[in-house]
């Protein structure tokens, strides 16, 4: 009895590994395509993209609207509870609506959203022109083979 528990334990394992090295080489798989590199990618470069677009608002953009409004926009809060002190001691926080902020984190928004359309509506019209000529050159093929015939 011992002697079919252990085989049935082996079995049990081989069919484990077997899953496993299969789970592998489908992620293998998966990881090779490449939406997945580009999807990686266009992460990596997302996110350095987006660095750029604060530093853009935070250090170019916002300084210049404060200017226009004499303050700068980016602290701009309206202050709901004053806070409490206790000579300089902070008993309760301010309760502020940070709106300067608000603001800074909308033209974030839409300088990225932007950028985005900008980048999708070339690509749509690259895409068209490539279609033209991929149409193009099946007609002429098409016009070959019936002139072989």
């Amino acid at each position: 009895m011992e002697k079919e528990q252990v085989k049935e334990q082996e079995s049990a394992i081989k069919k484990t590994k077997k899953k496993g090295r299969k789970f592998v080489k489908d992620f293998m798989s998966f990881i090779q395509r490449g939406s997945v590199i580009d999807l990686a990618v266009g992460i990596v470069v997302g996110g350095a993209f987006q660095k750029i677009v604060s530093s853009l608002v935070n250090d170019i953009i916002m300084p210049l609207l404060s200017l226009i409004g004499k303050q700068n926009l980016s602290d701009a809060k309206v202050i709901l509870r004053e806070a409490v002190m206790d000579g300089d001691v902070v008993v309760k926080a301010e309760v502020a609506l940070l709106w300067g902020s608000f603001v800074q984190a909308i033209i974030d928004f839409l300088i990225i959203a932007f950028a985005i359309f900008v980048a999708i509506r070339a690509m749509g019209v690259f895409r068209a022109k490539l279609d033209k000529r991929v149409k193009k050159v099946v007609e002429k093929v098409k016009e070959n083979i019936k002139d072989d015939e």
